[in-house]
């Protein structure tokens, strides 16, 4: 950075000298301090002044001008208009360059005397305007040129090269507009000699770099589009040859050709964009698509409105002469917006919005009063109304789409948490697919990948079009978690990412870091109070069915503690035990059923068969335990059954459980269901699963249970 802070401090200091030094020409050199405004047909008339001798001829029509070894100059509307640059008129343009240069002149001189329709003659001084006599309006102006300037040197120092050199272009272009429009919007009459004539050309000139550069710009970035150097060069040849012949041999209709080329450009970018994305979606070309639209259809709306205003004359100009401000701001602050677009600079995008707003409503004032021949404040209402009804209905669509920052509902965000702790929690190996799945769900990029650098929080990229998120903070002690998930293109390819995208991914880490830790310490707490149960379970109930088993009267007394013994050493292993796998609890399982069913005279048919082992959670081994060892209880008690078949299948997290039997039982939709068969229906859904029992045929009933989410299959 030493280099770069350096040049910027350099190129900072140029641009302030240099609008010192435009302020200085101006703050010193003369002017007449009066305002006039158009009077009837002919004529102007005077509204202010500065001058005390004009005073007593406030609200007097002017009729000439003259000063000594000059010629008169006629007052007429074209001395009202500094800014040629958007006179439709060839004539219109020439006059106001003919009096501008006249009246340039004319301050020069030490007297100058205005003639009255009265046939009154005053003699002013032109006096200069002093630093405070620019006006508010040219301050403004000028600070957001110097803003957009130093925002140029700032992306191109920042990373050197063509496509920031021609966002740099494009700036500095639209930088020297906004002086310009700032030198005509200072107060009083007359400006520095020439200066008229420059500022058309320098104008114009400005539009046409900045033309070119967009489409420049478009065919190279966010992808080069094929044959993109002989189409550029096409298109720069094109603006040389054109600018060539306006600047020599003059081109007829000339305010017409240089409004087409503007609009053709800007829709040219747009339509690269469109093509682009088509091809394949990526963010920056949506997000030039749509600025491209925003400019260019501004543009053609203020054009068709001050192309109808020439018919009504110079009464209009003054107001299409505002309305092309207003739309050179509002492309400003579009360039002001394109760096900042991935981060949070909502006080900008609200400028970009009003500033095209009020572009809006110029373009329909104008609009109501050519075609529908309003009066000046019907019309005037009329525009503000329907553009702020326009922009209170669209505003956050716009918003939304001028730089793709939508959000995901708190929800969704929860939901996405909740399932990637819970998945970490279940197969900790797996914690960077879990994360991965996480963010995918909350950002919906086109591709994510695995970086080994390390970030220390999440970061936007690329300007916008990936962000790295970082893995090295997750809890997971035996797990690869070291270096970054690097997202690019969010929403497929539909937006940038943004800061706000950051700070979401950054909570989301460190909610997912609690909650992980968290669920670890409460998972340490109920194995340590299992273990303190199951200890005193075997310490305690254990020794004293022990004690009853060998005082047991007879030997069904003895058999039946021996099998409750049993049992309790069943439920205290598996209370102790973190985990069980599903291969382990089904040996148990079997054990235990075959034993019971022996006890009562009964065969059992066992199959069991999974493509993989998969760790139960002591909830999950205890529900699915009690499930089989009522399904058991039930044959025994009330079925009297000669055989019980249980299959057991377990694919792809899902656990299948068939139990059937060949007993006396039928039509099981008109059992009343009481403590056993709804024990079974409860456990059966707080493990996520379903049950049923079914006729079997030829006789016995068939008990089928799901469960699904048991976890991946260990590899």
């Amino acid at each position: 950075m030493g280099w770069r802070l350096r040049a910027l401090v350099v190129l900072a200091l140029l641009g302030c000298f240099g609008l010192f030094l435009l302020l200085r020409l101006l703050a010193l050199g003369p002017h007449l301090d009066a305002s006039f405004r158009r009077a009837g047909t002919v004529g102007l008339e005077l509204v202010a002044s500065g001058h005390p001798e004009l005073l007593s001829k406030a609200r007097s029509q002017l009729v000439y001008l003259e000063a000594e070894g000059q010629p008169r100059l006629e007052a007429r509307s074209a001395l009202l208009h500094q800014s040629p640059r958007w006179a439709v008129s060839d004539g219109d343009r020439t006059l106001i360059l003919a009096d501008q240069q006249g009246l340039a002149q004319l301050v020069q001189h030490a007297q100058v005397t205005l003639g009255f329709a009265d046939g009154t003659t005053v003699q002013v001084r032109p006096v200069p305007r002093g630093f405070g006599g620019v006006g508010a309006t040219f301050w403004l102006i000028s600070a957001l040129a110097l803003a957009l300037y130093l925002i140029a040197a700032v992306v191109y120092l920042s990373r050197p090269g063509p496509k920031n050199l021609l966002y740099a272009l494009m700036t500095l272009a639209q930088s020297g507009n906004l002086l310009l429009i700032a030198v005509e919007s200072t107060p009083g009459w007359g400006l520095p000699s020439g200066f008229i004539a420059l500022d058309f050309r320098l104008r114009t000139l400005f539009d046409l770099v900045t033309a070119g550069a967009i489409v420049h710009v478009g065919l190279i970035h966010p992808r080069r589009v094929g044959g993109a150097r002989r189409l550029i060069a096409g298109f720069w040849l094109a603006l040389l040859v054109y600018a060539t012949l306006t600047s020599t041999a003059g081109v007829q209709n000339q305010w017409w050709w240089t409004q087409a080329l503007l609009i053709v450009y800007g829709l040219t970018l747009w339509a690269v964009q469109a093509w682009n994305i088509r091809n394949e979606p990526h963010p920056v070309a949506l997000v030039l698509q749509r600025l491209a639209m925003a400019a260019s259809a501004t543009l053609m709306l203020l054009t068709l409105a001050i192309a109808l205003t020439e018919r009504l004359g110079p009464d209009q100009y003054q107001a299409a002469s505002i309305g092309s401000v207003i739309w050179y701001v509002f492309f400003a602050s579009l360039l002001l917006l394109v760096p900042f677009l991935s981060r949070s600079q909502h006080v900008m995008r609200e400028f970009a919005m009003l500033a095209g707003l009020s572009t809006v409503a110029t373009s329909l004032d104008l609009l109501f009063i050519t075609v529908f021949a309003f009066g000046q404040f019907t019309s005037l209402t009329l525009a503000l109304f329907v553009s702020i009804g326009l922009y209170a209905g669209v505003r956050q669509w716009l918003l939304n789409h001028l730089a793709g920052t939508r959000m995901m509902t708190a929800e969704r965000s929860f939901e996405s948490l909740y399932k990637a702790a819970r998945a970490i929690e279940t197969t900790p190996a797996q914690a960077v697919d879990h994360v991965a799945r996480m963010v995918n769900e909350l950002f919906e990029p086109l591709e994510i990948r695995r970086d080994p650098r390390q970030v220390p929080e999440a970061v936007i990229d690329a300007n916008g079009t990936q962000m790295a998120v970082p893995l090295q903070q997750l809890p997971v002690p035996h797990a690869d978690v070291s270096g970054t998930l690097v997202l690019r293109h969010a929403r497929r390819g539909r937006r940038l990412f943004t800061q706000e995208d950051a700070r979401l991914a950054n909570r989301m880490l460190g909610q997912l870091r609690t909650a992980v830790v968290y669920d670890r310490a409460v998972e340490q707490g109920r194995s340590e109070e299992r273990m303190r149960l199951a200890q005193d379970l075997h310490d305690d109930i254990g020794a004293r069915l022990l004690t009853l088993m060998y005082k047991a009267q007879n030997p069904e007394m003895e058999e039946y503690v021996r099998h409750t013994l049993q049992d309790l050493k069943t439920l205290t292993r598996g209370l102790a035990a973190a985990e069980h796998p599903l291969s382990h609890a089904a040996a148990e399982w079997k054990a235990d059923i075959s034993q019971r069913l022996a006890a009562s005279h009964c065969s059992l048919a066992w199959h069991f068969e999974t493509t993989g082992d998969v760790p139960l959670s002591v909830v999950q081994w205890s529900g699915l335990t009690r499930i089989l060892r009522e399904l058991v209880n039930n044959v025994i008690a009330h079925a009297g059954a000669s055989q019980v078949e249980i299959d057991a299948r377990f694919d792809q997290g899902v656990l299948q459980l068939k139990v059937a039997d060949d007993g006396h039982g039928r039509d099981p939709k008109t059992w009343a269901h009481g403590l056993g068969l709804g024990g079974v229906r409860k456990r059966v859904k707080l493990l996520g699963g379903q049950v049923q029992w079914k006729e079997r045929s030829p006789k016995g009933i068939v008990c089928e249970v799901r469960v699904d989410g048991l976890g991946e299959p260990q590899t």
